[in-house]
């Protein structure tokens, strides 16, 4: 059993916790703002329920529950960890500070992991002692429904750290993906960026409105993305595979680029979203469809368990 310490427990900490638990780790949560942790052991306990009712638990939710722990204390969390898994703010210094008191708490062979979404590591572990042992486990949102886990290490994060960490993430379930060097929003939100940036441009061009461009991608693209990624996607698309598909239809995808130039999500055109967005979605009514996303990725989630599965994968 591995020692998990959680350092904040919002929804993304409190997802880690379930993902550990799950996987039969001692967890520890911890958060700077009152009783936030204790509020997330309820949430847990309910987001529990659902997964052994989908049958996604290999274990009781009470067996998986009393894996986790609230600790009064940043240190009580991380002192004894084997590792911690930091969900602080998207603010530079703020991470380089708890980096920097992680650092100095935690033993010398645990590693210090961040779920920031875009963050290079080098930015917030470079004033370190033991800065070898950080590196970014980017979760997918929400971590407990969505397998992915993108490992980022720095140039001075050690091999043997980040062999350890994929080794802990697939021995938990998750699906690894690890980047070769440092690139900001890693790998999920620079392709999730590529396609915001062209569907913000056709919005702003007028080309379509954004329902029309969600059906796109709802009844194409994110079906055929859901078990397979955009090169296999292209590969089996032409008869001699993804050498055949340049072939015929490089030109086509090289004249599309030139017609992408950057466009500034300025504030217009972001009201113009919101607009289309709130009129099929009131924002008081974001966490009932935020439920309702959970649960439809629960139903997916059980029904590819029964697929066989993907050629490179161990799901």
């Amino acid at each position: 059993m591995t020692s998990i310490g959680i350092v904040g427990s919002g929804s993304i900490g409190a997802s880690w916790a379930i993902v550990f638990a799950a996987a039969g780790h001692s967890v520890a949560l911890w958060d700077p703002a009152p009783d936030v942790a204790n509020r997330a052991l309820n949430t847990i306990r309910a987001q529990l329920v659902e997964l052994s009712a989908a049958r996604l638990l290999h274990a009781s939710p009470d067996d998986v529950l009393s894996r986790i722990s609230v600790a009064e204390t940043m240190a009580a969390a991380v002192k004894s960890a084997d590792w911690i898994q930091e969900n602080g703010p998207e603010k530079l210094e703020v991470r380089r500070q708890l980096f920097a008191e992680l650092d100095k708490i935690a033993l010398p062979g645990t590693i210090i992991a961040s779920s920031t979404s875009g963050m290079a590591p080098s930015t917030f572990t470079d004033h370190l002692a033991r800065r070898d042992r950080c590196l970014v486990a980017h979760p997918a949102n929400p971590p407990y429904l969505l397998p992915l886990v993108e490992l980022c290490p720095s140039s001075w994060t050690s091999g043997e750290v980040v062999q350890r960490a994929r080794a802990l993430m697939s021995a938990s379930g998750r699906q690894v993906a690890v980047l070769k060097r440092e690139a900001e929003g890693f790998l999920l939100n620079r392709l999730q960026g590529a396609l915001l940036a062209e569907a913000f441009r056709i919005v702003a061009a007028e080309i379509a409105d954004p329902d029309d461009i969600d059906t796109v991608i709802k009844s194409a693209l994110g079906l055929r993305w859901s078990f397979m990624g955009p090169f296999e996607t292209v590969d089996l698309n032409a008869p001699g595979g993804i050498s055949d598909f340049c072939a015929r239809y490089g030109s086509l995808y090289e004249g599309l680029q030139k017609q992408m130039p950057p466009r500034l999500w300025d504030q217009a055109l972001v009201a113009k979203v919101d607009e289309a967005r709130r009129k099929d979605l009131p924002v008081s009514d974001i966490p009932a469809r935020q439920a309702w996303r959970d649960k439809r990725l629960m139903s997916l989630a059980a029904y590819l368990k029964t697929q066989p599965k993907a050629r490179g994968t161990d799901e």
